[in-house]
């Protein structure tokens, strides 16, 4: 395991080998040893908590093949035909999380893309409480003769997971940034008290861990 370049502090940003997302991700450090060293971390993106596997992995193999390119040795010339300046790909292997899903018939395309997008953007599996299952979320205007309008359940229980995930998010970063402890202070007040207002959704999940968590001033 390659060391860190220098000592970390619990609540710091480093990147690390996510073993849940399979790639690279930027993590927080929770706890490191007497010399700085880095012993768990929690990443950023899936909020999974790991040792620390030292490091970012993605390029190290690509440098370990050019450092073994004997001196002197020159690239192969580009081929005339090939421009000078392709475009990236839209998306690339560095870019993949796990082995290829090979398709069949039975597979549903649709269904797949957007399980994928909406991994990519932020929502996490999390069980709604039964009551909810199949239910229409209902906005009746006060006005006679408006029409209503109507969503699944699903749809935004979605949604107020996505939320509650980048609330998530901005708390860690909050804490693993360099600022004075008195402007954290006042960010995590701010933090806590978003937690507070969304609590009346708590009525959506089936898990209390899931739940969103206020402080206990907040009303």
């Amino acid at each position: 395991m390659a060391s860190p370049t220098r000592a970390y502090r619990a609540g710091e940003s480093l990147e690390d080998f996510c073993r849940a997302c399979k790639t690279d991700r930027m993590h927080t450090v929770i706890v490191v040893d007497g010399t700085g060293l880095p012993i768990r971390v929690s990443c950023g993106f899936c909020h999974s908590e790991h040792n620390y596997r030292g490091g970012a992995r993605i390029g190290v193999e690509a440098t370990s093949v050019r450092s073994a390119t004997p001196p002197g040795s020159r690239p192969e010339p580009r081929s005339r035909s090939q421009p000078a300046s392709d475009p990236f790909p839209i998306v690339s292997d560095r870019e993949r999380t796990g082995p290829s899903m090979p398709l069949d018939p039975d597979t549903d395309l649709e269904l797949l893309l957007r399980r994928v997008i909406r991994e990519e953007t932020g929502i996490t599996p999390v069980t709604p409480a039964d009551k909810w299952r199949g239910g229409t979320l209902v906005l009746r205007p006060g006005t006679a003769g408006l029409q209503e309008k109507s969503w699944p359940i699903e749809t935004f229980f979605h949604k107020v997971v996505m939320l509650r995930n980048r609330i998530r998010t901005l708390e860690q970063q909050v804490n693993a940034a360099d600022l004075p402890d008195d402007v954290k202070v006042k960010l995590q007040g701010y933090i806590s008290g978003c937690y507070g207002t969304l609590t009346s959704f708590n009525v959506l999940f089936a898990e209390e861990d899931d739940q969103f968590k206020g402080s206990s001033s907040d009303s």
